[in-house]
């Protein structure tokens, strides 16, 4: 501790920071006060400290001094190129401690832990929504404008989000980057691939505050969830009837349509919904054990 003191002789009065010139201690005193003397003489955003002001006036120059020696892009910030570094390396250094995801930045773990906590700071003022980060709250928010912003070029379909654009696109391509290191499978998103991933390690990361099931996937939750509230929210434009899950109406609707898409292969009777045609199948493996 004091060859410490003596490294930093100049300390914070109000959060005990401590700082080895007076200079440095004069720079962090503005986050305390608020004054933000350095200001952009392009758009008039103010600053703290003089170097905050001369990486803004980077976003007006376009200048990016920082450069990736892999694959040449060019940052801004050295903190930028410091992130960017990482997919190339993979490095991920933060860590949850809930379960095993790690994360390249602090931000995306930060963010992360709200899939646990059930945290969402972030508030529609348009229905009441809240989410989880910014960027959903924000893609959410076209649902209300109507804004597609994002076209595909091979179909011209539109869409509220690059990212729902970038997963459309690959119906297209029929791309599927994301391999899985156990089983080889391969998926077009990587949210897919971490959702299988659960299939080997069992991980149940969402759990019911009702009665404790845990599930491996959020959406399993929610219909979880409908067996407490009762919720129904699927029906049949036919006859009314409702439903919890989206794939319990599809396979009713087929009482009406008629469709029977599930077939015996060693009979060839038809069914309606693939839980039937099992029920029908163990009747030929009973029979077959007195054959």
């Amino acid at each position: 501790m004091a060859t410490s003191a003596k490294l930093r002789p100049y300390s914070c009065d109000i959060c005990k920071s401590s700082f080895t010139s007076n200079a440095a201690l004069k720079r962090h005193a503005g986050i305390h006060t608020g004054e933000k003397p350095y200001s952009c003489e392009v758009c008039g955003s103010a600053f703290s400290r003089t170097d905050s002001l001369k990486i803004h006036m980077r976003t007006h120059t376009g200048e990016k001094p920082y450069s990736c020696k892999i694959c040449k892009s060019n940052f801004s910030q050295y903190s930028s190129l410091k992130l960017h570094t990482r997919t190339h390396t993979g490095e991920k250094p933060y860590s949850c401690k809930c379960c095993a995801s790690a994360f390249a930045e602090k931000s995306k773990l930060k963010i992360h832990m709200r899939t646990h906590t059930g945290e969402k700071p972030y508030s529609c003022n348009v229905c009441g929504s809240a989410f989880s980060n910014n960027c959903i709250l924000k893609r959410h928010m076209h649902v209300h404008s109507g804004e597609k912003p994002f076209s595909c070029q091979v179909c011209r379909s539109d869409f509220s989000s690059s990212s729902d654009l970038k997963r459309h696109a690959r119906t297209h391509t029929r791309e599927k980057s994301y391999s899985c290191k156990l089983c080889g499978s391969t998926f077009s998103e990587n949210f897919k691939l971490k959702q299988h991933m659960r299939t080997h390690t069992g991980e149940k990361p969402y759990s019911c505050g009702m009665c404790g099931s845990t599930f491996s996937h959020s959406s399993s939750l929610k219909k979880h969830m409908r067996t407490h509230s009762g919720e129904k929210p699927y029906s049949c434009e036919v006859c009314g009837s409702s439903f919890s899950q989206k794939s319990s109406l599809k396979v009713h609707i087929r009482k009406h349509t008629g469709e029977k898409p599930f077939s015996c292969e060693v009979c060839g009777l038809a069914f309606s919904g693939n839980s039937s045609l099992k029920i029908h199948m163990s009747a030929h493996w009973s029979a077959s054990l007195f054959l």
